[in-house]
This record gives structure tokens, C-alpha cells and sequence, in this order.
């Protein structure tokens, strides 16, 4: 593609250059290869600016920049190389990785999938629902991405709108037309999904998190929202909302361009639940729809997983799928990695590995498996940390919440990242000492584990939470390989 086709998709733009040949897109210097147009914009942690020098030393045959110095300073240094000045560097980056990828995401019916808690696990089933109809499709989210049969690492829960739009163009080649994304609110307020066309869009719930980031609930919430208005696009044909929640209500009476499939265990919920049975490994209830009443069926556990089957049903019936489909498909639906993974085991002590990192869900997490360990007699035992480098108001909340719901707590580093660990703890401990519930503080995570699964005697119940399917712990002096799981499993092994 010509670089004079690349500039004029750009919006608001100011360019000079021609006749120059581009191969594709980056906004990492160290990424660029002979032929490549470099993208250089202003982050949070830093300034892409300051490395177009690096990235026509390795070849960019163009530059975008949204600094009108460095556009400036291009003139007299490089006056021959294509440049183009832009308001916005990541509205940019997305208009022209779109061009430069032969727009893929016009191809592609995309659902996006945004709330504090249940995000990966809806993705999951949707994509399950839409495949076992026969649709081929891709899934990017947290834990990993899909192309076709394909399963890739995922590095970010919504990667930068490059690296999605390569994804979906890898998709597209092999008859991908669907897509399901998990949409964070970071990638949402700063549009790293801009220009992505959303056929449905889902809400989950919006529990207090990352408010190192935003601020306040309310701008935490305004991020989430922009999913429903559109990301520089129209919004959704389709917004799936959680009734049950404050501001999923809030959503579904702003959300007036879109038609609301609401969700939830009220009788004002479009798609509903009601004669909900669990146990361990399987979910049963009836599904009430506007098309019908079906009885579902679900190897996952627990009262969240029924607002996460109703929102994922929801969304394959906006994508066409019929209630025969959802059923047959919600069935078949496998465990998600980290979602109370159970860890395998001849023990009659069972070992849980969850993601839950907020309050909320450490509180749906511990009454899920207090319900369980009570047809066995047994306790619950929560191991927990809170991560460092993030909101700090909400680790004395997760130590409460912890503590209410366990018979033993254990309190532990998570990634503490820059953070002291014993300071992070000390600041969760103060929820938990609001309880009466002991509790056992030991920083090294793998000696935690130990201990709790060492304490844990027949019929109980341990929960690992917090780092779910994560492989690493991330450190003040770098990152170190660590599985839960793993870790679980080698104690269960040798009791």
C-alpha cells in the first residue's frame, strides 16, 4: 500500500510525502522492519517521540507523530521521508493499521465483552456457543487469544488496536466472522479500541477496581459506558446488560441507539434464570428468553457462572444462534483456565485456583465454595494477596471479605511489583482484623500455599485466589515463573 492511501484514512491529519511504498504498521521501535510506517504517540509511561530516530535507523520507510515538534524536526533532518501530523497518535494508529491490514474489521461480527468481574469466562462461553454452531472465530481477551485453531499467549487483556487488527486480518485469511473481545476500561478510555465496529456489546457487572487509574467509580464507570456509545464508530446493534447490577441498569437506559437484551435472576430480565441447582462441576437452572424457555446446562460452578451463561446466551442469540444451539453449546462449554480450577488431585481436600482480585468476587468466590464444602462438612480456607502498583483503597475491603467468608485466612504476597509486600499486606490486614477469623501471614507465596493446603483436612476447601491462570509473580527486581497450580500440586502430592 501506497503511504499517500495510508495517510488520507487518518483523521484530522497534517502530511507531506509520496510514492513511498509501506509494508506495515508499528508503534515499537524495536519492532520496525524495512518498510514499516512507525506510529510515534504520547503514553502514560511514555512518549513514542522520542524514538522515531530509532525506528528509521532500523528501516521505517514513514512516521506518524501526534508532536508537532518532532513533525517539525522531521522536515530538516529526514525532508524526503513521508510524515504525517495527527491530534490523536492512538486514534491514528488505529486508522492506519486498519488501512495498512485491508480493514479486517470490517469482516468480522465483533463482540465486545467489558465489567470488573466475569469478562474472560463470558468470552470463553460465547466463543464455545458461536463455535459449536459452526461459526469460525477468534477470541482475544486475558488469559489467551484464538485464530481459528490457533491459541497465542496473550499479553494484555485488550492489546494496543495494532496488534489487534493484525489478529483480526490473521483471522480473517483462515474464514474467521466472528470475534469476541474482552473490552478493559484502561483500553476503552484510551482508545485502544477505537474504530472497531461492535455488533453486541456486554456489560457484566462494575465492582470497586482499578481506581488507580481512574480515579473515581464514576469516571471508572464513564470508561465502561463508551463501549455502548461507540469508540469512534456508531454504537452497538446489540447491548447485553446485567439488570441484577446499579450501572448495568444505568447502561441499559443509556444505551437508547441500541436494542438491550437485559439479564439477570429478576423477572424483568429478558434472558432469567430461575430453579438454579449446583454442585461441584455442574450448573443447572431454567433459562427464560423472548423466544422460549430451555433448560441449561453447565459444567462450571457457582451462582456467577449463572449470570455468566445468561450473558453469554444472550449475546449468541443477538449473533443468531437459536435456543437449541445455546443449549447444546453451553453443555459442551469446557473449564476456563483459572476460573475455579480445580486442582487435580486423589485428596479428599480440594484445591481451587481462582482470578479473584477484587472484594466482590472474593466474596462470590468464598460463598461458592462455603455452599460446596457444606454438603461435605467442610471448611473454607482462603489464601489471598492484593497486587502492588494498583488501587490500595480496596486491599483492607479484600481482607475483610477474605476473612467474613472463611474459617482460615492466609495472607500473602500477590505481584507485589514495585511495592514492599509486607506494606501491601499490612494494608489488607487491616480488613481482616476486623474479623474474628485467624489468620496466618506469610509472605513467600509458595511457603503460603504450603500452609494452607497442609492445614486443610478432608472435606475442606482451600482457595488460592487472586493470580488464577496467571505463570508468573511479577517482583520490585523483575519476573519470576510461579503457577498456583502448580505449586498445589506438588504439595497435594506429597501429603
Amino acid at each position: 500500500m501506497n503511504v499517500e492511501q495510508v495517510f488520507a484514512a487518518l483523521s484530522a491529519a497534517e502530511w507531506r510525502g509520496a510514492g513511498v511504498a509501506v509494508r506495515g504498521v508499528q508503534y515499537d521501535s524495536r519492532r520496525v522492519q524495512p518498510g514499516d510506517l512507525f506510529c510515534a504517540m504520547r503514553g502514560d509511561a511514555t512518549d513514542g517521540n522520542r524514538y522515531i530516530g530509532a525506528a528509521i535507523g532500523t528501516g521505517a520507510a514513514a512516521v506518524i507523530t501526534d508532536s508537532r515538534s518532532a513533525y517539525e524536526a522531521l522536515a530538516i533532518n529526514h525532508p524526503t521521508l513521508p510524515a504525517a501530523l495527527v491530534e490523536h497518535g492512538r486514534r491514528a494508529l488505529a486508522e492506519a493499521s486498519a488501512a495498512v491490514f485491508g480493514h479486517p474489521e470490517k469482516k468480522l461480527a465483533l463482540t465486545g465483552v467489558t465489567g470488573t468481574n466475569g469478562k474472560t469466562t463470558t468470552a470463553f462461553l460465547l466463543e464455545g456457543l458461536l463455535r459449536s454452531a459452526g461459526r469460525q472465530c477468534i477470541l482475544i481477551g486475558t488469559i489467551e487469544t484464538h485464530v481459528g485453531g490457533e491459541v497465542r499467549a496473550s499479553e494484555h487483556t485488550t492489546p494496543e488496536s495494532r496488534d489487534v487488527l493484525r489478529v483480526f486480518a490473521d483471522g480473517v485469511a483462515v474464514g474467521a466472522t466472528e470475534a469476541v473481545m474482552e473490552m478493559s476500561s484502561h483500553a476503552l478510555d484510551q482508545e485502544r479500541v477505537w474504530g472497531l465496529p461492535v455488533e453486541v456489546a456486554i456489560f457484566t457487572n462494575l465492582t470497586q477496581d482499578h481506581l488507580d487509574y481512574h480515579g473515581t467509580m464514576e469516571r471508572y464507570f464513564a470508561a465502561k459506558l463508551r463501549l455502548f456509545q461507540g469508540v469512534g464508530t456508531v454504537p452497538p446493534r446489540v447491548a447485553v446488560v446485567n439488570l441484577d447490577d446499579a450501572y448495568g441498569r444505568r447502561i441499559a437506559e443509556a444505551a437508547g441507539r441500541s436494542q438491550v437484551f437485559s439479564y439477570g435472576l429478576g423477572e424483568d430480565a429478558a434472558f432469567r434464570a430461575s430453579e438454579i441447582q449446583m454442585r461441584a462441576g455442574e450448573t443447572r437452572f431454567t433459562m427464560t428468553t423472548p423466544a422460549g424457555v430451555v433448560e441449561m446446562r453447565s459444567s462450571l460452578t457457582g451462582r456467577v457462572n449463572v449470570y455468566n451463561l445468561l450473558a453469554a446466551s444472550a449475546a449468541a442469540y443477538a449473533r443468531g444462534l437459536t435456543l437449541d444451539e445455546i443449549v447444546a453449546g453451553a453443555a459442551k462449554g469446557a473449564q476456563v483456565p483459572g476460573r475455579f480450577q480445580v486442582v487435580p488431585s486423589d485428596s479428599e481436600v480440594t484445591v481451587v485456583v481462582d482470578y479473584a482480585h477484587t472484594d466482590d468476587a472474593l466474596r462470590n468466590l468464598i460463598a461458592l465454595a462455603r455452599e460446596l464444602a457444606a454438603e461435605r462438612g467442610g471448611r473454607v480456607i482462603t489464601l489471598f494477596g492484593c497486587g502492588g502498583d494498583r488501587d490500595r483503597s480496596k486491599r483492607p475491603k479484600m481482607g475483610r471479605a477474605a476473612a467474613e467468608g472463611s474459617d482460615l485466612v492466609v495472607v500473602t504476597s500477590d505481584n507485589p511489583r514495585t511495592e514492599d509486600p509486607a506494606a501491601i499486606i499490612a494494608e489488607a490486614m487491616v480488613g481482616v482484623e476486623k474479623t474474628r477469623t485467624t489468620c496466618i501471614v506469610e509472605q513467600d507465596r509458595r511457603g503460603a500455599i504450603e500452609i494452607a493446603v497442609r492445614a486443610a483436612r478432608s472435606g475442606d476447601i482451600v482457595l488460592l485466589a487472586g493470580k488464577g491462570h496467571e505463570k508468573v509473580q511479577v517482583l520490585a527486581d523483575g519476573t519470576v515463573p510461579f503457577d498456583d497450580a502448580a505449586v498445589a500440586a506438588e504439595v497435594l502430592a506429597q501429603l
